[in-house]
């Protein structure tokens, strides 16, 4: 064997990731406010992007966005819109199907719905086509997610309007109106009274005064500093305080326990009356402010896709466009910049910024297709779920829905991550779809752990208060139903929903005391 140096050629393949593919495939994890950040961010430091308005056009008595959307044929027949950005005859051939290691979902972990869905298992009309589609002409569901949004009053401005009509001081007037300011949207102030007088440089007791004058405001209950306080406030507005009241008020803690014994004998009072003081307890409002909450309207969770099925029973499957950008490449001033740049450096940045926008534009057109199809996908996939509920969720895992695209699984997962269906059963997570598998008794097939969650709460929802069911009688239940599952799973399961143990069940549920 020769030891002396000498030069081979050899010609080989390998993928090279540069900072634009890099960049390209974080995009594709990005939900939609993170890329309208990423867009103003880069229409702000390139001239020759412009952030386009989406026009409405009439077709066919409905109103339809212009420019956006573009029909393609898959190979079987299956027609998916994809709605991409303006770009002008731009081909799909970005390389976004790469393996990254980070950022990739375990499909095995616990996910949830985000939305609460409609709770109504009744069968939607379906023909048997099970093609799945996508349409233009935009979601028009009978589910209103604008229509969630919730407006309050300002706490704060209504207590402001009552201390007007209340002859205070001039100094007790501005106490009263900085405990205002401390109050919180529930209407507690969680602040010691010692470092309130601090700050205004006054007595603990001047404090106390304009405080308890406060705590006859409106309504009855705010400007407490504990729960104990609060429902106090309630009860003697009713008066219905007394020392038996008393003695409950000061072991709330016992009641949460249902130590209705121990609570007997502290309060001085036979079971029925203890009945009716909790009943009275019960009726009071824990967080009396939270009505006239100044907090911003509470936005639900925009969906990044729309579902829905057709009159014909095909599934249409459409991105919403209102939540993404429309990104415009401004050729005219390209044009005029290149033509009138003097120096070499000038016409090197203009067409620079002339390439970095047709890549944006690219990789957003891109993205949306790729999250299109990955949706349509679940939905084939998934199918019998937007048919008949949560109890026929088939097990799912990455692998599956990655080779039926022919891509890779790092690609699902970033795709799904932060993305949102919109469904007539609620706004989904895309990893919600995703569910681990658990074994049938007879090995016939397998049940998804979501499926099989939703079925140990309907268990414990339609259980006897006077036969409250243990882990191993749900287990047994289970397994009749030709459901393999261990006591510790259900045990999980039903932590995981913040179900309490049978024994905490069974107290709670006691009505008798």
């Amino acid at each position: 064997m020769s030891l002396a140096p000498r030069l081979d050629i050899r010609q080989s393949q390998q993928l090279v990731m540069t900072p634009q593919l890099q960049q390209a495939i974080k995009l594709l994890q990005y939900s939609n406010v993170e890329l309208t950040d990423f867009v103003m961010d880069e229409v702000e430091k390139n001239p020759l992007l412009e952030v386009g308005e989406v026009e409405m056009v009439e077709r066919g008595g409905e109103r339809q966005q212009e420019g956006v959307v573009e029909k393609t044929k898959t190979e079987d027949g299956v027609t998916a819109a994809d709605h991409g950005l303006e770009g002008g005859g731009i081909e799909n051939d970005a390389p976004l199907d790469t393996d990254m290691s980070e950022n990739v979902y375990n499909h095995d972990g616990d996910s949830e719905g985000v939305a609460s869905p409609t709770g109504n298992d009744d069968q939607l009309s379906y023909n048997g086509a099970g093609a799945v589609s996508g349409g233009g002409s935009g979601f028009s569901g009978d589910v209103d997610f604008e229509g969630r949004i919730q407006e309050h009053q300002d706490l704060r401005a209504y207590l402001a309007e009552q201390i007007k009509i209340i002859p205070f001081s001039q100094q007790d007037m501005l106490v009263a109106a900085y405990l205002i300011e401390m109050v919180d949207d529930a209407g507690y102030i969680h602040s010691p009274i010692e470092d309130i007088s601090e700050n205004l440089d006054m007595s603990n007791e001047e404090v106390e005064v304009v405080l308890a004058t406060l705590q006859g405001m409106e309504p009855v209950g705010v400007f407490a500093r504990s729960l104990e306080e609060c429902l106090k406030l309630q009860l003697v507005e009713k008066d219905r305080f007394d020392p038996c009241m008393e003695a409950l008020l000061g072991n709330l803690d016992l009641l949460a326990k249902r130590e209705l014994a121990k609570l007997k004998k502290l309060c001085g009072v036979d079971a029925e009356d203890l009945a009716d003081m909790v009943k009275e307890i019960q009726e009071l409002n824990p967080k009396p402010g939270l009505a006239y909450s100044s907090g911003e309207p509470i936005q639900p969770v925009v969906p990044d896709v729309f579902v829905k099925q057709s009159p014909t029973g095909t599934w249409l499957v459409e991105l919403n466009t209102t939540t993404l950008p429309k990104v415009l490449v401004n050729g005219q001033y390209y044009s005029e910049l290149i033509n009138v740049s003097g120096d070499k450096t000038s016409k090197t940045f203009v067409s620079e910024c002339y390439a970095n926008a047709n890549w944006l534009v690219k990789a957003l057109d891109q993205r949306a297709r790729t999250i299109l199809k990955v949706a349509t996908e679940l939905v084939k996939q998934q199918e019998e779920f937007f048919i008949k509920g949560v109890r026929h969720l088939k097990p799912l895992n990455l692998k599956t829905v990655a080779d039926a695209i022919e891509m890779h699984e790092s690609t699902v997962s970033r795709v799904t991550a932060n993305k949102y269906l919109g469904t007539s059963r609620g706004i989904f997570e895309m990893k919600y779809f995703f569910t681990s598998s658990i074994a049938s008794s007879d090995g016939q097939g397998n049940h998804s752990a979501h499926s099989v969650r939703d079925h140990i709460k309907g268990l414990i929802d339609a259980e006897d208060p006077k036969a409250i069911l243990s882990d191993d009688k749900i287990v047994y239940i289970l397994k009749n139903e030709d459901i393999d599952i261990a006591r510790r799973t259900v045990a999980k399961y039903r932590e995981a929903m913040h179900i309490p143990s049978s024994v905490q069940r069974r107290r709670q549920k006691n009505i008798a005391f």
